[in-house]
């Protein structure tokens, strides 16, 4: 199975790697399409596959395209790949916001996989979404879906609408995460903690916490009666956050998140 992966940015170098580390494809087999003399020059280094800068040359002989570039970058992608993506090829996209129905007009090509993959990807703990035209068969979507099992976990969604809803979640979840870690560290300063301190408390607090909900067949509404009692503590803090409507608001801004994401898709 002969790959091209079209970008060379965090995500392509990531999945690159992620093949490879995988046994998923070879070093021959894989192929990486940069834009510039200076990436080309950079992805050689990693030796991760066959470097290229000109689709001409590495286009055709590919049996799956992988186009992670930009989502701004892609009318000039399909410019460059105008005439050049064959019926056969599964053309698999990561690019936020367009469409199947834009990659099928600008490519030509019916078999198009869209997908969805967030941050974590690059540690191999990555959370992607994604779906299909009718016409990839179902040993290209289990080849695909190996591909990116390699990062992490994989959900395969019917709609492509539920791509917009999983770009909200998981796609910007991460930030999310980030958002609340950060405003626990603040309180923990105003409290007295040193900086680092605060970092530590708070990021092992998480991780602590989402290992325990994994490891346990408990919702979180489970862990959050065991660890908070009566009069306690916690259940002061529950009390301000449900004041303060907290959960409310990151409701809201899923679906902000994902009302922006069928914007930007028109």
């Amino acid at each position: 199975m002969k790959i091209l992966i079209i970008g060379g940015g965090n995500m392509g170098l990531t999945y690159a790697r992620s093949f490879v580390r995988a046994h998923i494809t070879s070093r021959l087999d894989l192929r990486l399409l940069a834009r510039s003399p200076e990436r080309v020059s950079a992805l050689s280094a990693h030796d991760i596959g066959t470097v290229w800068g000109r689709p001409g040359e590495c286009v055709p002989g590919a049996d799956i395209l992988i186009l992670a570039v930009k989502p701004q970058d892609s009318p000039a992608l399909f410019e460059t790949l105008q005439g050049l993506v064959q019926p056969q090829q599964v053309v698999l996209s990561i690019m936020a916001g367009v469409r199947i129905a834009t990659l099928r007009e600008a490519l030509g090509t019916p078999k198009i996989i869209r997908a969805m993959p967030n941050l974590p990807a690059q540690i191999g703990m990555g959370m992607t979404a994604f779906t299909s035209t009718d016409e990839v068969s179902r040993a290209e979507l289990v080849q695909v879906q190996n591909l990116l099992s390699t990062t992490g976990k994989t959900v395969y969604v019917e709609e492509e609408s539920a791509i917009d809803a999983a770009t909200a979640v998981s796609g910007s979840g991460p930030a999310y995460v980030y958002y609340c870690m950060d405003a626990l560290m603040s309180a923990a300063t105003q409290m007295g903690f040193s900086s680092a301190e605060a970092e530590l408390l708070v990021s092992q607090t998480f991780r602590g916490a989402v290992e325990l909900y994994s490891q346990s067949g408990l919702s979180c509404t489970d862990w959050i009666a065991k660890v908070a009692s009566k009069g306690g503590t916690t259940e002061a803090a529950l009390g301000a956050f449900g004041a303060g409507q907290v959960r409310e608001g990151l409701m809201a801004g899923a679906r902000a998140a994902r009302d922006r994401a069928e914007e930007l898709g028109k």
